[in-house]
């Protein structure tokens, strides 16, 4: 690691390659050269490149880039904040701080995994954390990952501690509920909410983020990893505050049916057709079980409607078919309300796993169109 005067140096040499750059905003990743996804990062390597990917996070975004600037200083590297093209302040208030700024070109682009590959493209850290605009970096974090992959050469990425600040969002309650083996500490199959990445690993994966992708994008990307051979790891220390957004239950199910956010898996198994990590992705996501079990139970309901049974029977059957998995799921959750909405949530899933199966996909290591504002 750097000591603290070479890490000052650093940031005093960043600032000093920014000012010699123009200053309106360039385009990049566009027209029929468009480079390949490292074209667009300055020529200088640095130790660590934080990418905040925003999307509308005025609220939040401030603090976010004061802890990742004081986060670097601990270490030497860059900031960079990369934007799915806000309609709020996100950029404003992030220009008052000496970071690099990058926004989508195409705001109809916006989706989970572009915005990720967006930094890690205009970055040149050795390594790559990537966080959240509703996230903030806690002291003493990358000093013990960095000395956690210095001896550990086989790890692509090593995560932290999550410290969720609303225990009542619909997400976390859910998340406790599951007790995801991931978020615990030791050798872990993925680093869902950020981790710090070794970007020779990312570069063996083919790319940081598919840019397809409206959700699992961390679990793509350690698939890819570790078809290659590479280790992830979470380590039992703080690594980041997380302001997790919250919605009434079906509100939330429309707005992700909206935003494509529930069509994430079924990209990632598309995307995996014929790849060496197909397999990781059929037996790493114990939910995909259950989706393909929702669409068997569609054929079954279809199959009543349709048999040889006078309307009377047919009904009958229907009716006994579709309450089945509600009153298992209240026997189970001892709530009616809460078995209604499990089963309604499997179809909703279910529907965005045919139709991200269904969805067409750009070349993932294709550049993505960016625009330099700062």
């Amino acid at each position: 690691m750097h000591p603290p005067e070479a890490a000052t140096e650093a940031a005093d040499t960043t600032e000093a390659l920014q000012a010699t750059q123009p200053l309106q905003a360039e385009r990049h990743g566009q027209g029929a050269a468009a480079p390949g996804p490292q074209a667009a990062a300055p020529p200088l390597a640095c130790r660590v490149s934080i990418v905040i990917k925003a999307l509308n996070e005025e609220q939040r975004i401030v603090a976010a880039v004061q802890s990742a600037l004081a986060a670097v200083q601990a270490v030497g590297g860059e900031v960079v904040l990369a934007d799915s093209c806000s309609t709020d302040r996100t950029v404003a208030l992030a220009s008052g701080y000496p970071i690099r700024i990058v926004q989508l070109a195409d705001a109809a682009e916006r989706c989970c995994g572009i915005g990720p590959q967006l930094g890690y493209q205009h970055s040149r850290g050795e390594f790559v954390y990537i966080l959240d605009g509703d996230m903030q970096m806690l002291p003493g974090f990358l000093p013990a990952a960095l000395e956690f992959m210095r001896t550990h050469p086989e790890a692509a990425g090593v995560g932290g501690r999550v410290v969720e600040m609303n225990t009542s969002s619909l997400e976390y309650l859910a998340r406790v509920e599951r007790g995801t083996a991931h978020m615990q500490a030791g050798e872990v199959d993925r680093l869902d909410m950020g981790g710090l990445y070794r970007r020779a690993a990312v570069e063996q994966a083919g790319y940081f983020s598919d840019r397809n992708l409206h959700s699992y994008e961390e679990f793509d990307l350690a698939v890819r990893l570790r078809a290659r051979g590479w280790t992830l790891h979470r380590m039992a220390i703080d690594a980041v505050r997380h302001h997790g957004h919250d919605a009434p239950p079906y509100q939330l199910l429309m707005r992700r049916w909206r935003s494509r956010y529930i069509c994430g898996l079924g990209e990632v198994l598309r995307a995996a057709r014929g790849q060496p990590h197909l397999r990781l992705v059929l037996t790493g996501v114990r939910e995909l079980r259950i989706y393909v079990a929702v669409l068997l139970w569609w054929l079954v309901l279809l199959g009543w409607l349709l048999a040889p049974l006078p309307w009377a029977a047919r009904l009958a059957a229907f009716g006994l078919t579709a309450a089945a998995p509600v009153a298992l799921m209240a026997w189970r959750k001892r709530s009616l309300e809460k078995a209604v909405f499990s089963v309604v949530s499997w179809c909703f899933n279910a529907a965005g796993l045919v139709r991200g199966l269904l969805a067409p996909q750009r070349p993932a290591r294709g550049a993505v169109g960016s625009v330099r504002i700062r």
